[in-house]
């Protein structure tokens, strides 16, 4: 990705105090224990470790790293039975959900053999959850429950826990950049208006805001022109352009796109949303002209980019993309009604990651449609199979809200004047579809991705504290 963000997530292990001179032999067992989950998180991470907790200050000590770090997400290894005042302290002044790791050691007690320290190190599950989400429902603290065992291994666990730092990933990218606006929001899309400050206070995404004047500029000292002849051959590898790519042809775009790079870098942006509507002339039309292709190489590289000005949507993209590996911006074109299926896709900026079952097609237009100018048009082409629609809305008080939906890409025809689209069917008919979906209230954009995320989606919710509609799954 252009900009790069780690996740921070908070482990820490626990078990009663009142134990260990019991049976000695439960330290080097727990500690054991202890270092071997924290394996298990993916490098994706930054592990804030806030070591094996057996006491209330040690739960203090822990939560003062947690806090310092500003970790995105906390896992707690429940080791054997502990009391939650062993927990509390540690989590009690994070705004983030607590994950309760209730994974026992062997798979099968040995009954006849298990002595009283080999239950409480080896074989004690279930006991201690309840309290610890007892009193996190008092402290009025998000949470969820893994449970499984260790033995053998446990595919389910696994998932979960990899689910659960993909999404962490999104709070981290949200607080660690920023979100360009270029321009204005399309006027009267009133739907995609949105308060910054709001924005910041709830998702603590901050937004940068750049007028067209300073974007006219942005490659005029631009003059290594091996990296612009790389960028060059990038841009031809990865698009169809009709009539035929040369670095001639696209060489001007290429000085843009690694003037562009290097801004997203100098800035820290992971989210662009832009809208042109001014007159299309001089160095004015020579950006338009290009923009959407040059866009399209920054979404490639990670940074969401979305027409229009939609702020919220380009959050819906960054999220799939941050969670799934693509994020397309799409909206509802079309019903074809003999086959009950959605037309779904965009003009403008697309995912070259999600253009699966044909490469990308660039191609000149003299009008974008509805919209200042002309020049290229991109068209991607996701693949049949499973997909997944995300939209950001919000509510009359500036209240966020995800609304999500499942469904699958078939094959058959599309539109070829050169936007993205897609045939997706869903669980219900296409007409109940389109009435269950809009009233949900999204904005008229929404973002796709390739696959089934819904339940990646509920996790990146509850982190950032934000309710989801589901229309299918």
């Amino acid at each position: 990705m252009l900009v790069d963000t780690k996740a921070k997530v908070g482990v820490f292990s626990i078990a009663l105090g009142a134990y260990l001179p019991q049976f000695p032999q439960l330290v080097p067992e727990f500690e054991a224990q202890f270092e071997a989950f924290k394996k298990t998180l993916p490098d994706t991470v930054e592990i804030i470790d806030g070591g094996m907790v057996t006491t209330k200050e040690l739960a203090m000590a822990a939560g003062d790293k947690f806090r310092a770090a500003d970790v995105d997400l906390v896992f707690l290894q429940l080791l054997t039975y502990a009391t939650s005042y062993n927990m509390l302290p540690a989590v009690k002044d994070l705004d983030v959900p607590v994950v309760l790791v209730n994974v026992q050691k062997k798979a099968v007690p040995d009954y006849d053999k298990t002595d009283i320290p080999t239950w409480l190190g080896e074989l004690y599950a279930c006991g201690a959850v309840g309290e610890m989400v007892a009193d996190l429902n008092r402290f009025g603290k998000r949470h969820d429950v893994i449970t499984g065992v260790v033995e053998g291994g446990d595919e389910r666990v696994a998932k979960q826990i990899d689910e659960w730092c993909r999404a962490a990933q999104v709070r981290r990218r949200f607080r660690s950049t920023n979100i360009a606006q270029i321009g204005r929001p399309y006027p009267g899309m009133m739907d995609l208006y949105i308060d910054e400050t709001n924005l910041y206070r709830r998702l603590g995404l901050y937004t940068k805001q750049f007028d067209w004047e300073k974007m006219w500029a942005i490659a005029d000292d631009i003059d290594d022109e091996a990296s612009i002849r790389a960028k060059a051959e990038d841009i031809i590898n990865t698009f169809d352009i009709e009539g035929g790519g040369t670095v001639e042809k696209v060489w001007d775009m290429a000085k843009y796109v690694v003037a562009f790079e290097q801004w997203v870098k100098d800035e820290d942006l992971g989210l662009i949303a832009s809208h042109y509507d001014g007159f299309a002339q001089g160095k004015a039309g020579v950006l338009d002209g290009m923009l959407i292709p040059a866009f399209s190489m920054l979404i490639k590289q990670g940074t969401a980019c979305a027409v229009e000005g939609d702020m919220k949507v380009a959050m819906a993209m960054s999220i799939l993309k941050t969670i799934a590996g693509t994020g397309q911006l799409s909206e509802m074109y079309s019903i074809d009604f003999e086959d009950d299926i959605c037309i779904i896709g965009h003009s403008g900026s697309g995912d070259a990651d999600i253009s699966q079952a044909k490469k990308p097609t660039m191609k000149i237009v003299p009008v974008f449609h509805g919209k200042t100018g002309g020049g290229y048009l991109t068209q991607f082409y996701p693949p049949t199979g499973d997909i997944t629609y995300l939209a950001i809305t919000q509510d009359g008080n500036g209240n966020f809200k995800f609304i999500v939906a499942e469904g699958v890409n078939e094959p058959g025809p599309i539109f070829t004047f050169g936007d993205t689209n897609m045939r997706t069917r869903f669980a219900i008919d296409a007409r109940e579809f389109v009435n269950k979906w809009s009233e949900a209230g999204p904005t008229h954009h929404m973002a796709a991705a390739v696959g089934r995320h819904i339940d990646v989606i509920l996790k990146v919710a509850k982190i950032l504290n934000v309710p989801v509609e589901i229309v299918t799954r």
